[in-house]
């Protein structure tokens, strides 16, 4: 469980780790749902950027070794609404919650299957791609620190067909650079 950090959210994750919830503070109901993925995995950390005027996005790293991002803008003015469809209509809650659409990228093999590890969005900017055929949308800065000592910082760029690409910028084993620095 997390709250973002203007106090407006908190996500939540179920016992199996397959869907992430968000309620905003001030209404008593849920606001957002995703789907992280079919299979049960345990949900080591959730994270959400900071907010700037900007859209809210929300990190979850996993026992699976992956780091979903899921973005809350897209699904602003489409929650709380009842379907129109026949098959919205007759369905309870509790079975069309788990058809809610995704909405968020998923970043494979950031850590080890297994291994704890935190992920947090450090930055998160509104940015202008280099060339006028791939225009970037926004630029995130995420740190992903495992217990096993490794911290990996990467770029997310996403450009305004919401496609994302992700860039490793650095990594290094904690436990070795501490050591490193000791035995000089």
């Amino acid at each position: 469980m997390t709250f973002s950090s203007n106090g407006m959210y908190i996500a939540t994750a179920s016992e199996q780790g397959t869907i992430i919830r968000v309620h905003l503070i001030s209404e008593p109901t849920k606001s957002y749902s995703f789907r992280r993925g079919s299979y049960p995995s345990t949900i080591f950390s959730l994270s959400f950027g900071p907010s700037d005027n900007l859209p809210d996005i929300l990190l979850a790293a996993s026992s699976s070794g992956s780091v979903h991002i899921f973005s809350l803008r897209f699904d602003l003015n489409e929650r709380g609404r009842k379907s129109n469809s026949f098959l919205g209509s007759i369905m309870p809650g509790s079975v069309s919650d788990v058809l809610d659409p995704a909405h968020h990228l998923v970043f494979h093999h950031a850590s080890a299957v297994g291994i704890r590890s935190d992920a947090v969005i450090r930055k998160i900017e509104k940015a202008s791609g280099t060339s006028m055929s791939e225009p970037v949308a926004l630029r995130a800065t995420v740190s992903v620190i495992t217990f096993m000592g490794y911290f990996q910082e990467y770029c997310l760029r996403i450009n305004y067909k919401n496609e994302a690409t992700w860039t490793l910028e650095h990594e290094f084993n904690l436990l070795t650079a501490v050591a490193k620095h000791t035995a000089s």
